[in-house]
């Protein structure tokens, strides 16, 4: 069946086994033997078909990328020769030229900055954790002893520090910073620096018979003398706390590669808050004019 087919090998359909060329596929492989005399292309129709014409486009695509290459370098011409519009003509391309090289390397770097980071902060710590068991697990072995005796490794200032941290309160966050035992804690800071005179206090108390007033008392109310330099005492207290008030700041984070936006710690601030509410909204507005592609349509 197959030596009776009628196939020309040009047909497009000569694939199909159950084709059989007729006068309308003769008469389209004639057109397009024509077009292709007209384009110089009739040894790929006659001889190598499809393999030529495809090392034929891959040579165009070749060509046109070496054109693109050659408009993008910078064109060599004697500016001395050249006079009135061309110069003029000539400046305008190498300004467009600059400015096509600056917007890729822009291009590049935003996109470095968009891209994740190849190893994250936490995979570097566990590696650093892992090799650190690694080392003290090989010193262990050298003596003779397990992972469940690493503590005999430490010095006596890695224990102390240890024992620290553990013996240390987590800081008191939300309705616990009011709570009876928060606010004791901060009396007993408060009155750890103050320096009590023994020898005053016994003699006070022997002066005054009324000394541990109860509510009864006639002279409820009535304080007894105090001395200029305890009252200084005090009110030195009181101003050095309303400084460590107004010092504390919460930790922040630095970090050196962000850009400089702001002129000082307040407009900092102020920008953040703008970033967060408005950022995702601007980005693109952002980026146009930092590139200087921000023109009008």
């Amino acid at each position: 069946m197959d030596s009776e087919r009628r196939v020309h090998p040009d047909c497009i359909n000569a694939s199909n086994p159950y084709h059989e060329c007729v006068d309308y596929c003769f008469r389209k492989i004639a057109e397009a033997k024509a077009r292709l005399e007209k384009l110089g292309l009739v040894e790929a129709v006659n001889g190598q078909s499809r393999e030529s014409l495809a090392d034929k486009r891959i040579e165009e695509e070749i060509s046109e990328e070496e054109e693109e290459e050659e408009d993008n370098q910078e064109p060599k011409v004697d500016v001395t020769q050249l006079t009135g519009r061309k110069k003029k003509l000539y400046e305008l391309k190498l300004k467009m030229h600059e400015a096509r090289k600056s917007n890729q390397t822009d291009v590049g770097s935003e996109k470095k900055k968009m891209e994740a980071p190849t190893e994250p902060k936490g995979i570097s710590k566990q590696k650093w954790v892992e090799a650190r068991q690694k080392k003290i697990g090989k010193i262990l072995d050298a003596n003779g002893l397990d992972m469940s005796k690493a503590y005999m490794l430490d010095t006596q200032e890695t224990a102390e520090t240890k024992y620290k941290k553990w013996e240390k309160e987590p800081t008191p966050s939300g309705w616990d910073v009011f709570n009876q035992k928060t606010l004791y804690n901060a009396y007993k800071k408060r009155t750890k620096n103050i320096h009590v005179d023994i020898e005053e206090y016994n003699r006070m108390r022997a002066a005054d018979p009324e000394f541990y007033r109860e509510a009864s008392s006639l002279q409820y109310g009535k304080a007894p003398k105090i001395s200029k330099d305890k009252i200084d005492k005090m009110a030195k207290e009181l101003h050095d706390r309303e400084e460590k008030r107004q010092e504390f700041s919460r930790r922040r984070k630095f970090r050196e590669e962000k850009d400089i936006d702001s002129i000082n710690d307040r407009n900092e601030h102020f920008n953040k808050k703008i970033e967060r509410a408005f950022g995702k909204y601007t980005l693109e507005i952002k980026n146009n004019l930092e590139r200087g592609t921000a023109l009008p349509d």
